[in-house]
């Protein structure tokens, strides 16, 4: 942590803007004054939590897909289309949301965004922890049309934390705050899968086979549980930040809708057009979108790879109910990896952002990678749980963590100071178009896995 500070703060005496005529600068040639704010550890500590509770619903969902899988296994069509049909739910929630809330940005207030999208995700999760004890014997339709309610409550909440963060950071103009979220989002993906394979491990395994419904409910109420505590947590944290100074600062320099001012008209940012936008940030926002759309497969492959060993005498930890949360893992853990990536000077690529393109474009070679492994226990033409793991999930993460920060960190050096906030809606908005697009071709990998 401290090299990523060292790093920054070398950068600090740099024009940051220096490829937009005096874009860093206000007219008098003084720096501007996002620029001259101070590092702070706590600030990035609370950005990164929120970069964490931004994304540790979604990873819940994906975690506790063996879960899903008992609940759905009595009807072969819902048990097929579950997964795909939580990731179409979630994207065009968020999708929807996003596209809403960038339309909003003249009167936007940030930091309530914030604050609504933690309160509802804590909702949410507290109402499906208490589903996995209370309602286990309704019909899999109604758990299926539940559950997808609580999807796309789950993904309003992720539109609006998504575009409130990364719009509120923004004023700070420390573009380290940005990668502090980015990290937290790896974190996000990370741990949920750790807990998974823990108490997958740490059961008996006659328990697993006598009594493997009642554990896997225990496991997911657990799970969910722990999500409505990283929200709550996370609030708490998102409250203090707001009562620190450099917050108060930013509000105050961005003319915050929470501060009355005698001229109403003062309280409505300049709307900035999407085309603007768009004109400016066109490498870099397809690089973003493009992105996404290839993630978006990941998490239909990976239930649905098993371990090429055999299940009878093969370890615990290469069994289908740890072997699957252990994919999800290298996946993840490759793109936390990534994500660190963009604060080494030598790697970051910002100024590049034709080749973040190409790269984004390049990544569609991975999908044809998991048909080389053991889906659904068909057998693999490369007979090597290696492969599946370090080749195709680790450096396929590792690509997303790392394009996914350089686009998110490197878009306010290609706009105008007043245009950060909604340039960091903008990016937000192309992220989880990609995501939407993704999760749609989703479906026919589900079909042809």
């Amino acid at each position: 942590m401290e090299r990523i500070r060292e790093i920054f703060a070398r950068q600090n005496s740099e024009a940051l803007y220096e490829r937009l005529d005096g874009g860093s600068e206000r007219p008098d040639g003084e720096p501007n004054d996002a620029e001259e704010q101070a590092f702070s550890w706590t600030d990035y500590s609370v950005f990164m939590l929120l970069g964490v509770a931004m994304l540790w619903a979604w990873n819940m969902f994906l975690a506790a897909a063996p879960y899903f899988q008992r609940r759905f296994e009595s009807n072969d069509n819902l048990l097929r289309n579950f997964q795909p049909a939580i990731l179409s739910v979630s994207t065009v929630g968020n999708l929807g949301s996003m596209i809403v809330l960038t339309k909003l940005q003249a009167r936007a207030n940030y930091p309530r965004r914030i604050t609504a999208a933690l309160i509802l995700n804590a909702v949410v999760f507290t109402l499906l922890a208490i589903s996995t004890k209370l309602f286990l014997h309704v019909s899999t339709g109604f758990y299926f049309a539940f559950l997808m309610l609580m999807v796309l409550s789950a993904s309003l909440a992720t539109g609006l934390c998504q575009n409130g963060v990364f719009a509120y950071v923004s004023g700070f103009g420390r573009e380290e705050y940005t990668q502090g979220i980015m990290f937290g989002q790896g974190i996000a993906g990370v741990l949920p899968a750790i807990t998974q394979i823990i108490s997958v491990l740490s059961v008996p395994k006659k328990q697993h086979v006598d009594g493997a419904a009642q554990e896997s409910s225990t496991s997911a109420f657990i799970y969910f549980l722990t999500a409505t505590v990283v929200s709550a947590a996370t609030l708490v944290a998102f409250f203090y930040l707001l009562s620190r100074a450099s917050s108060k600062q930013r509000m105050k320099r961005t003319l915050d809708d929470e501060e009355p001012q005698l001229d109403p008209s003062h309280n409505e940012r300049k709307s900035i057009p999407l085309t603007r936008l768009l004109e400016k940030l066109f490498w870099l926002a397809g690089a973003v979108f493009l992105t996404f759309v290839v993630t978006m497969f990941f998490p239909v492959f990976t239930p649905q790879v098993l371990s090429v060993r055999d299940p009878s005498t093969a370890p615990r930890l290469f069994q289908p109910a740890a072997f699957i949360p252990l994919g999800f893992f290298f996946w993840n853990l490759g793109d936390l990896i990534g994500r660190t990536g963009p604060a080494l000077p030598a790697l970051r690529l910002t100024h590049r952002p034709r080749l973040l393109f190409l790269f984004s474009t390049a990544r569609v070679l991975f999908i044809p990678l998991y048909f080389l492994c053991n889906i659904g226990g068909k057998g693999a033409a490369i007979d090597s749980d290696f492969f599946y793991l370090f080749i195709v999930q680790l450096l396929f993460g590792i690509t997303n963590g790392y394009l996914g920060s350089s686009c998110m960190m490197g878009f306010s050096e290609w706009v105008e100071p007043d245009e950060l906030e909604a340039a960091g809606g903008f990016m937000s908005l192309c992220l989880v178009a990609g995501l939407t697009v993704g999760s749609f071709l989703s479906f026919f990998a589900a079909q042809t896995s």
